[in-house]
């Protein structure tokens, strides 16, 4: 079986400080993975990475079996074009620390964004899908809220239903129940 993320002596350095030291490990599907260290020490570098939103200085990155970011020939890598590279991503979920919604959107038209612009759904597709992904997180009654309407766990539970509205393959959590109610970690 193929692993879901695979990291072979992957190296991340920012100017002389090395924040990723030669990482190995395999996830196999629908493995729950979970990452735990002090603040600083790589952890959202190291899911950034996954994504290719930060490039790894050395190592191989797989997800499901494909490197990610770059093409090899031979011996050589070549790093992927941009619009490859977004192609790619389209297969990755990922709900960042601070959820990055968009301010000027409310919570339902955050998680219709990305199926539309970026997978070519109808509004009308995206939109049933949304509002079951919002229910499905307990906010089905703040589809119409702006993020400023919003506390910063109903925040994250935009985001999380945002990212699964790309029915994605892979799913990254920066600090997922960071912001949550102790009552609603367990859901989450």
């Amino acid at each position: 079986m193929t692993a879901m993320v695979k990291a072979e002596g992957v190296h991340k350095s920012f100017g002389p400080v090395q924040v990723l030291k030669g990482i190995d490990l395999e996830v196999a599907p629908r493995e729950v993975f979970c990452l735990i260290g002090p603040s600083g020490s790589g952890k959202s570098t190291f899911l950034r990475c996954i994504n290719h939103l930060e490039k790894i200085n050395s190592g191989r990155l797989y997800v499901d079996g494909e490197l990610v970011g770059y093409r090899q020939k031979g011996d050589r890598l070549y790093e992927l074009k941009d619009r490859e590279v977004a192609e790619k991503r389209r297969d990755i979920g990922m709900v960042f620390q601070r959820f990055n919604l968009f301010p000027h959107m409310t919570a339902l038209e955050n998680v219709i964004e990305a199926p539309v612009q970026v997978k070519g759904e109808t509004k009308a597709v995206a939109r049933e899908r949304a509002l079951k992904l919002l229910d499905r997180v307990g906010l089905a009654d703040k589809a119409g809220n702006y993020p400023s309407q919003l506390s910063g766990g109903q925040q994250q539970r935009v985001a999380i239903a945002r990212a699964l509205a790309m029915e994605p393959k892979l799913m990254l959590f920066d600090e997922p129940t960071s912001a949550l109610d102790p009552e609603l970690v367990g859901d989450v």
